[in-house]
């Protein structure tokens, strides 16, 4: 009998934040339980720093050899318009024109919305900034 190994998709967590906003930007990618927190992305609104949270998340995932990744974030407009970038393959602004040339090297299988307080990216944030 033939043993089947089924890999599991790497599920790789993004949050953005800025302080104030707009203000300055600042970004979290967990990837297999490992924080990686990026700082002083410049200035910017929440916005902008979601997208550079997606692509810091997409830049990581290939510079670690992942091909098989779900991105996963709570900022469920920056997850619509990057589907929606997937699924046209084009791209309205230079953030999600820098998103979809890196996914043309190694595309996300998957990229989801979940609550805040499940993401572990947002919850690596906000230990950073207790209130």
């Amino acid at each position: 009998m033939e043993t089947v190994v089924t890999r599991r998709r790497v599920k790789v967590f993004f949050d953005g934040g800025c302080r104030p906003n707009p203000g300055r930007m600042e970004a979290a990618v967990v990837v297999r339980g490992a924080v990686h927190l990026f700082d002083d992305l410049g200035p910017g609104t929440s916005s902008d720093a979601e997208w550079l949270a997606l692509i810091r998340a997409l830049e990581l995932s290939q510079s670690l050899g992942l091909t098989d990744i779900e991105l996963i974030g709570d900022a469920l407009e920056v997850i619509t318009q990057a589907n929606c970038t997937l699924t046209s393959g084009g791209a309205a602004r230079s953030h999600a024109a820098t998103f979809l040339s890196l996914a043309a090297k190694v595309p996300p299988a998957r990229i989801r919305w979940i609550k805040r307080e499940q993401n572990l990216a947002g919850i690596a944030l906000a230990a950073r900034h207790p209130r």
